[in-house]
């Protein structure tokens, strides 16, 4: 049996998160206790807001340098994907850049809207798959998820999937047991509920 924990960012999406886990026969504890999040043998990391206040949040409870040292499989959904990389240009007047918990290179930036393509991003989207991952086990180009967002990690070798939004976005990345989705699998009805479903029988 898995031992979930959800660190509390701060994030309105945690009760929609605890019942998308409690239809899979999961309890997760919502917690910013370091020794109960080290002790996990699965570890999410959800997020909506901003960059800078949820950084703020993982500081003030140590988590900023715990996170990036926990072993076990840990997925960051929306925001908690993007507070994966280095940097977001999400910052306040007068900075260039929040810094982020560093896992995985990169910066995230601001969607470029146009007529067609309004930021936020919002609404259901296919992935496009580049690498395989047990993650995606079950998901095909069928499989729609819903997305939120604002702001878009860069495409690098740590992405697994893209959607498509007047540009190619990171949509599921990875690096070592770290991993993050840019849409709510939450809000994502039966594939969503796969995607998690494939998390929790993760190994590494």
């Amino acid at each position: 049996m898995s031992d979930v924990v959800v660190i509390d960012s701060g994030g309105a999406n945690l009760a929609s998160l605890g019942f998308a886990l409690q239809r899979l026969g999961a309890r997760a504890e919502v917690t910013t206790d370091a020794a109960r999040i080290r002790a996990a043998t699965h570890v999410l990391l959800p997020g909506v807001g901003s960059a800078l206040d949820a950084m703020t949040r993982l500081r003030r409870a140590g988590l900023d340098t715990l996170i990036p040292q926990l072993q076990q499989p840990l997925l960051g959904i929306c925001l908690g994907m993007q507070l994966l990389f280095e940097s977001s240009s999400e910052a306040p007047a007068g900075e260039v850049a929040t810094p982020c918990l560093g896992v995985i290179p990169g910066r995230v930036t601001r969607l470029t809207a146009d007529a067609d393509h309004p930021v936020p991003h919002m609404g259901w989207n296919q992935l496009r798959v580049r690498q395989p991952d047990a993650l995606l086990d079950g998901l095909t180009a069928a499989d729609y998820m819903y997305f939120v967002h604002s702001f878009a990690a860069p495409v690098s070798d740590a992405t697994l999937a893209v959607t498509d939004y007047r540009q190619e976005i990171p949509a599921v990345v990875r690096l070592r047991n770290f991993r993050g989705v840019q849409f709510h699998p939450e809000r994502s009805a039966k594939s969503g509920a796969k995607l998690l479903a494939s998390f929790l029988a993760l190994k590494e």
